[in-house]
């Protein structure tokens, strides 16, 4: 069975002045299992201005400790549809920098609602996966990828 192993993981997400924040608090905690502890999520909400002047609030969600991540891991897999999956495995060279990280976007309307849905336009939540391998190269981290996704 193939494990993918990861440093940490961020997800990101905005918060426009028109949105309910709680909602869109509740479409993160979609990606967040139940069995992590509260102490390993780290949460911060940054305020900041648009284009236009408009607040936006920028949330940020980290999680860092190896047992947590793993959760987070297992959960991510379980949430992905078949449709995603192949989608992740069609694109993964896009999906992952030369750094290791494995970027995926997902739907934040349909996260709210509990559902996990790959969607490349702005209005998402950004998983971010920074992928442990070795050797520590772009090449490597989709291997790993690869593996995981399709056992």
């Amino acid at each position: 069975m193939a494990k993918l192993q990861a440093h940490h993981v961020r997800l990101t997400t905005f918060i426009q002045a028109t949105e309910d924040e709680d909602k869109v608090l509740d479409a993160i905690a979609t990606f967040i299992p139940d069995e992590i502890d509260e102490d390993d999520v780290l949460f911060d909400i940054d305020e900041t201005r648009g284009f236009f002047g408009n607040p936006i609030k920028v949330i940020n969600v980290e999680i860092k400790r190896s047992r947590a991540v793993r959760q987070f891991l297992e959960h991510f897999k379980e949430l992905l549809s078949e449709k995603d999956r192949r989608y992740l495995l069609e694109n993964l060279d896009e999906k992952i920098d030369e750094e290791g990280t494995f970027y995926v976007r997902f739907n934040k309307q349909k996260a709210y609602l509990g559902e996990a849905e790959i969607d490349e336009g702005a209005d998402v939540v950004q998983v971010r996966i920074k992928v442990k391998a070795f050797p520590m190269r772009k090449e490597a981290v989709v291997k790993a990828v690869r593996e995981w996704l399709e056992e």
